[in-house]
C-alpha cells in the first residue's frame, strides 16, 4: 500500500492543502506544535482507529471551522482507490471509493498502519496492561475474529466480578461461580493460545530488527507470562480471595510478556533508548506480519522517533527502511543530513513545504 495524496482542510492547525509524500522515507521536520504530529495524526485516522493521542473527534476540527475533511488518495490491489473523512459536531463520517460507509471502523482492515507516538515508551516502562493491549491490538487488525472472542471474554469477566460483590450479601449466588468460571476458562483458553502464537511470530522479526538497531551489539528477547497456566484450578483456589476482594485476580486479564536485552530485565535495567528501540522493534515486527497476512505493506508512522537515540540507531531508521513507506517526525534540522534517499518536507505554523528529493 502506498499513500498518493492526503488533503486536509479544517483539521487541527494545518493550513488548507494536499500533502503528495514520496514512496519510500519521508522525513517531516519543524519545532515543536507546527503540526508534524496532526499530519501523521491524519493519516492514522483512515485505518479506523481513534486518535493516538486520545484526542475527542471534536477537538480534531480547527478553531472557527464547522467541519474538518480528510481525503486520502492512495494505491492498494492494484489500483488508485480515494477514502474520505468528515469531522463534524463530535462525530465522522467515511467514505471508500465515492461509497458512504456505515461507520469509519469499516475501514479497518482496508487501510493498514503501524503508529509509534512517545507515549508508547510506556509498553517498556510501564505495568503490564499496556503489554497485553498491543499484542490484543494486533491480533485484531489481523484476526477479525479476535475482537468477538475478546468481548466476549470481557463481558463475562465483568460479569463474574459483579458476582464476586454480591456474594458477601448474597451467600447463595456463589453456587453459580462455576457457570462462569467454565466460560473464563474456555475463552481465556482460545486468547491465550493466540497471544503465544502472535508473539512467537513477533520474536523473530522483533530480534532481528533490534538487531539492526543496536549494530548486533545487543539481542532482544521476549516471553509471554501467565498468570494462570492452569486457570481452572486458579480459579477454584482463588475463589475466597476473589469474594473478598471483588474481582477476578487470575486469567489472561492478567497476563504480561517480558522484554529482556543481553538477558537483562529492559524495564529494570534499559536506557531510554533501549526502551524506544525495543517499541521500535515490536512496531516494526507487527508492520512485517501485517503485509505476511494481508500481503499489503503498511504504512508506517513514527512521530518523534528519533529523540534519545544514537546516531547508529537514527541511521538505520532514516536509510534502512526501505521495503515500506514511512513516515518520520524530528525536531532537528540535523538529523535530516543523516537521510541519503526519500523526501524531506518542513512545517511551519500548520503549513508543509517540500524539499527536493534526496537522491
Amino acid at each position: 500500500m502506498k499513500v498518493l495524496s492526503l488533503r486536509h482542510q479544517g483539521y487541527r492547525n494545518l493550513e488548507p492543502d494536499t500533502f503528495f509524500p514520496g514512496e519510500g522515507v519521508n522525513l517531516i521536520c519543524g519545532p515543536n506544535a507546527q503540526g508534524k504530529t496532526n499530519l501523521l495524526e491524519a493519516l492514522w485516522l483512515f485505518t479506523g482507529g481513534r486518535s493516538f493521542r486520545g484526542t475527542r473527534d471534536s477537538e480534531l476540527v480547527r478553531r472557527g471551522e464547522e467541519q474538518a475533511k480528510l481525503t486520502l488518495s492512495f494505491y492498494r490491489d492494484d489500483r488508485e482507490q480515494e477514502a474520505q473523512l468528515t469531522l463534524s459536531g463530535g462525530k465522522r463520517h467515511a467514505s471508500l471509493n465515492g461509497v458512504p460507509l456505515h461507520s469509519p471502523g469499516q475501514l479497518v482492515g482496508r487501510i493498514c498502519a503501524v503508529i509509534f507516538s512517545p507515549e508508547h515508551i510506556s509498553l517498556v516502562r510501564e505495568g503490564p496492561a499496556g503489554r497485553r493491549a498491543f499484542l490484543d491490538g494486533a491480533l485484531c487488525q489481523i484476526r477479525p475474529g479476535y475482537v468477538r472472542l475478546l468481548n466476549r471474554y470481557r463481558r463475562t469477566l465483568s460479569q463474574r466480578n459483579a458476582l464476586l460483590k454480591d456474594i458477601p450479601r448474597h451467600c447463595e449466588l456463589e453456587d453459580t461461580l462455576a457457570i462462569w468460571d467454565e466460560k473464563l476458562v474456555q475463552d481465556g483458553a482460545k486468547i491465550v493460545a493466540q497471544r503465544t502464537a502472535y508473539l512467537d511470530l513477533l520474536r523473530g522479526i522483533a530480534a532481528e530488527r533490534y538487531s539492526g538497531l543496536s549494530h548486533g551489539r545487543e539481542t532482544l528477547s521476549l516471553t509471554y507470562r501467565e498468570s494462570a497456566p492452569d486457570l481452572r484450578a486458579s480459579l477454584r483456589a482463588g475463589r475466597r480471595r476473589d469474594i473478598q476482594q471483588g474481582f477476578t485476580g487470575a486469567g489472561p486479564h492478567r497476563d504480561d510478556f517480558s522484554m529482556e536485552i543481553n538477558s537483562e530485565n529492559a524495564r529494570a535495567f534499559g536506557s531510554q533508548g533501549q526502551k524506544r528501540s525495543i517499541v521500535l522493534a515490536l512496531k516494526l515486527a507487527e508492520a512485517a506480519i501485517l503485509e505476511e497476512r494481508t500481503g499489503e505493506k503498511p504504512l508506517v508512522l513514527l512521530d518523534d522517533v528519533l529523540s534519545e537515540l544514537d546516531a547508529t540507531r537514527q541511521e538505520y531508521l532514516l536509510n534502512h527502511l526501505t521495503d515500506c513507506q514511512v513516515f518520520i517526525t524530528c525536531c532537528e534540522p540535523g538529523q535530516a543530513a543523516q537521510l541519503r534517499g526519500g523526501r524531506l518536507f518542513s512545517v511551519q505554523a500548520g503549513r508543509v513545504t517540500a524539499s527536493p528529493a534526496i537522491p
